[in-house]
């Protein structure tokens, strides 16, 4: 694998809903990141509606700086559990697409510190892999932690 990092990009997304701080949920998005990363990631917001009309504000952020998102995924990677990582490694096919890792994280969880795998109102982290072949993506992964 070539020293220079394969990650093009990261974007995150997360809902709050009206029932949640919104400074919250971003605060949940931060816990994470490392902190180098948290203290800088400018979130873009927009309004949405819910299915019944209720307010919903969507928050996005691309993560570009190449020299930091490795530092990004092997934060992820030392918070996940090994059944967590077990997991990842069994249904990776199912995660990418289009060189395209895509993982969703339980906001619950996350607020607390934690990171575990959810598909219940998750953080949604989209990572983009510049011409590499699933191998190569899943060697990447395992380098820095994400898998076993």
């Amino acid at each position: 694998m070539s020293s220079k990092p394969p990650i093009g990009y990261i974007d995150v997304r997360v809902f709050a809903h009206a029932t949640e701080d919104s400074e919250k949920v971003l605060a949940t998005v931060r816990n994470l990141l490392p902190v180098e990363v948290g203290e800088t990631i400018v979130f873009q917001k927009t309004r949405l509606s819910g299915h019944h009309g209720n307010p919903i504000v969507l928050f996005e952020a691309k993560l570009a700086d190449k020299q930091v998102l490795p530092a990004v995924l092997q934060k992820i990677g030392a918070g996940l559990t090994s059944l967590d990582k077990e997991q990842l490694d069994g249904d990776v096919k199912l995660h990418l697409e289009k060189r395209n890792l895509y993982l969703r994280f339980d906001k619950q969880f996350a607020f607390q510190g934690e990171v575990r795998f959810s598909q219940k109102d998750p953080i949604h982290f989209k990572i983009h892999f510049k011409n590499k072949s699933f191998e190569e993506i899943v060697a990447f992964c395992r380098d820095v932690g994400l898998l076993p």
